[in-house]
C-alpha cells in the first residue's frame, strides 16, 4: 500500500464558478488542520456519487491547509463531474485519496505548457511554480470559446506569457508555431482532449515531452495474450489471469479489495508494487525510466512479460 492509497475525510469549503461549466471545489480538514503536502501536476481520487474520480490540484501548494480542484460538467459523464455539479455543497464531507503525482514538474532552464479546456487545471499549479522559480515559461492555453476557459484571471495575474485561442475565434492552437524552436534545456508539458496531445506528440520531440491523458488512446495489439499467474504476497493467493482477463479483475473475482477507477491505465488508482517478475508495461501514465525500473505496475492494464511470473504487493 502507498501513501496515496490511505484516504481523508475532508470538508467542502467552498464552491465558484470559474468558466462556464467549470466549478471550483476547495477542501479542508473539518478540524483545520494541514493537508498531505502535494507538488504541481498532482492530483487525488475524490469519491462522488458511489464513483472514484480523479480530479488535478490546482491552487498553491504553499497553501497547506486546502486542496482546490476544478470540475467540468461533462454532458458524458458517468456520474462523477454531475455530481459534483448537482448534488455536492457547501458543508458536505466527502473522502478523497491523498495526492500522487505522475506528471510532476521536473527541473528545467524553461517550460512551454500546452492546455486544452478543463486541462488547464494542472497546469495553472505548473505555470505558478515556474513563476515562482524564476524559470523561463509561457503558456498556450485553447478552448471553444472564452466564456467557458477557467482561470484566467490567476493566469494572467502571474504576469508570464500566456496566450489564450478561444476557437470560436482564433482556431486550433497553432502547435508548429508555439513548439518551433525550443532551446535543448526546455521542457513542454500537455494537458488535455486527446486530439490535443495527439498533435503536440506529433510535433514535439519525445524526450522534451511530458503530457497527462484524460481518456486512453487506441492502441493495436500486434500479438495475443497468454495466461499467467500472479503471486499476492500480501494475502497469499495465486491468481492465474486469463488471456482475456486483466489482474485487476482476477484480483476482484478472488476476493480481494483494490482500488481502481479508469481501468484504461491512465489515472494511477490500481497502482500496484512489483516484488519481483518482469512487466509488459501498457499504461499512459507511469515514464519510460519508471517501466524500467519495473517498481509498480498498473494492474487493470499491464501484464506479466512472456516467460515470467510476477510476485505483487496485493
Amino acid at each position: 500500500m502507498t501513501d496515496s492509497d490511505r484516504q481523508l475525510e475532508l470538508l467542502v469549503r467552498r464552491m465558484t464558478w470559474e468558466a462556464e461549466g467549470v466549478l471550483s471545489v476547495e477542501l479542508i480538514h473539518p478540524d483545520g488542520k494541514p493537508l498531505p503536502a502535494w507538488t504541481p501536476g498532482a492530483h487525488i481520487d475524490v469519491h462522488v456519487g458511489g464513483q472514484i474520480r480523479q480530479y488535478s490540484l490546482c491552487g498553491d501548494p504553499a497553501a497547506t491547509g486546502t486542496y482546490r480542484i476544478g470540475v467540468l460538467n461533462e454532458p458524458s459523464s458517468r456520474g462523477g463531474s454531475r455530481h459534483v455539479h448537482t448534488a455536492l455543497r457547501p458543508g458536505q464531507r466527502v473522502t478523497v485519496s491523498e495526492p500522487r503525482n505522475h506528471f510532476a514538474l521536473e527541473d528545467a532552464g524553461g517550460y512551454v505548457f500546452v492546455a486544452g479546456g478543463i486541462g488547464v487545471t494542472p497546469i495553472l499549479a505548473m505555470a505558478r511554480e515556474a513563476a515562482r522559480r524564476g524559470a523561463r515559461w509561457r503558456l498556450v492555453y485553447g478552448g471553444r470559446g472564452r466564456a467557458s476557459m477557467a482561470f484566467t484571471d490567476e493566469l494572467a495575474a502571474l504576469d508570464g506569457d500566456v496566450t489564450l485561442v478561444p476557437q470560436d475565434e482564433l482556431g486550433h492552437i497553432d502547435l508548429a508555431s508555439a513548439l518551433d524552436g525550443l532551446p535543448d534545456d526546455t521542457l513542454v508539458y500537455c494537458c488535455g482532449p486527446e486530439p490535443l496531445l495527439a498533435a503536440v506528440e506529433a510535433v514535439c520531440p519525445a524526450p522534451a515531452l511530458r503530457v497527462e491523458r484524460f481518456s486512453a488512446p487506441v492502441v493495436e495489439r500486434t500479438t495475443d495474450d497468454g495466461e499467467f499467474e500472479v503471486e499476492c504476497r500480501t494475502s497469499g493467493l495465486t491468481l492465474t489471469v486469463g488471456a482475456d482477463t486483466s489482474i485487476l479483475e482476477a484480483a476482484e473475482q478472488a476476493g480481494l479489495d483494490v482500488a481502481s477507477s479508469c481501468r484504461d491505465g491512465i489515472c494511477g488508482s490500481c497502482e500496484t508494487r512489483v516484488l519481483d517478475g518482469a512487466v509488459d508495461h501498457r499504461d499512459f501514465l507511469l515514464s519510460e525510466a519508471e517501466h524500467t525500473a519495473n517498481a509498480s505496475m498498473m494492474i487493470c492494464v499491464s501484464r506479466c512479460a512472456a516467460g515470467s511470473r510476477l510476485v505483487l504487493d496485493l
